[in-house]
């Protein structure tokens, strides 16, 4: 198979129309049976529920070739899982796992030619989403649905690659006590746009955000989970009813524990506790791990031991294994790899 002709090392992290994508729709009580098709765009009611009130969804995940020359996922069912948890949360009908991962096989094979080669720091990344088609005018739940997949190639999310990254502790919140959070809705990156715009004006890479309760404990940044180091080489994850669960998060999770033999602690992290860590990280689909080398909160600075100019010890450690199994260099678990082509 050829690839797109395309400079893969240089790609940026934007959106870049493929061959193909997955669409099914749900009406009367039930999805029909999908398929592929060419076409783009999508064509709604003025008065459709996504416009009206934001009824929708989404994923994320990524397609990579590996060492080998074969194309892979990691970890699709737990998006499929968690896209279910978020529709169930948003009262919109749940596309079924097996018909999720099914799809997901079917836009990656026809999008197969896209899939960056090995070894160019790049991948493709795959947007499942639902969303309400039908007109809903009162403040109630739509009756149609449509469910969606589309691929797009991407370099790094950041630009310039894996550098460390300075955080800025936000005003703004992320969630709502009791609220959206936990799930992986649109609604709640619309809500982190302005702060993201503004932290940006001011110089920084992205938000730290504090729980909505107390505006005392780490959560996490518009689009990544925290990950803290100890000096003793211990791994902390805030924990938080509210926070979204990163799968990458859950993955650092059992390759520092079952892997690395790392001890992992998943608690609260207060914001005054954290110029104790050595180490600190960004963690999610689109940047992997990225690490943190500075947070600033409100003109104090707080810098981390592992400083400004690369990754620290433990993170790159967590970074390498990784993605080396997302690569197919290293084996991982079973069942984490899922093999397309």
């Amino acid at each position: 198979m050829e690839k797109k002709n395309i400079d893969w090392e240089n790609l940026g992290f934007g959106y870049i129309t493929t061959d193909k994508r997955y669409v099914s729709n749900y009406k009367n009580g039930a999805w029909d049976e999908g398929g592929l098709t060419e076409d783009a765009n999508i064509t709604l009611n003025e008065c459709a529920g996504i416009l009206q009130y934001c009824q929708e969804c989404f994923e994320g995940l990524k397609a990579y070739t590996t060492e080998e020359g074969h194309i892979v996922t990691f970890r699709p069912d737990l998006n499929a899982e968690r896209m279910e948890d978020s529709a169930r949360r948003l009262e919109m009908p749940v596309f079924p796992k097996e018909r999720f991962l099914d799809a997901l096989d079917q836009v990656i094979k026809a999008n197969a030619a896209w899939v960056p080669p090995y070894g160019s720091g790049a991948t493709l990344y795959i947007r499942p989403y639902m969303f309400a088609s039908s007109p809903v005018i009162g403040v109630k739940p739509a009756e149609e649905y449509q469910f969606r997949i589309f691929t797009t190639p991407v370099g790094p999310y950041f630009k310039g690659g894996v550098h460390p990254l300075t955080i800025c502790v936000s005003d703004f919140d992320r969630a709502a006590p009791h609220g959206t959070g936990h799930i992986k809705a649109g609604l709640n990156y619309a809500m982190s746009l302005h702060p993201y715009v503004v932290a940006h004006q001011n110089g920084f890479d992205e938000n730290m955000y504090l729980d909505p309760a107390t505006r005392t404990y780490v959560e996490e940044t518009g689009g990544a989970n925290f990950i803290f180091i100890t000096k003793d080489h211990k791994i902390v994850v805030p924990k938080s009813d509210s926070i979204l669960p990163s799968i990458t998060r859950r993955s650092i999770v059992t390759v520092a524990k079952d892997i690395l033999g790392l001890e992992v602690e998943e608690r609260k992290v207060a914001l005054a506790e954290i110029g104790d860590f050595a180490e600190c990280g960004l963690c999610g689909t689109a940047a992997v791990i990225s690490p943190v080398g500075k947070v600033v909160d409100h003109g104090k600075e707080i810098c981390f031991a592992s400083g400004m100019e690369k990754m620290g010890e433990i993170t790159q450690k967590l970074y390498d294994t990784l993605t080396g199994i997302q690569m197919g260099r290293i084996e991982g678990p079973e069942g984490w790899v899922r093999r397309i082509l």
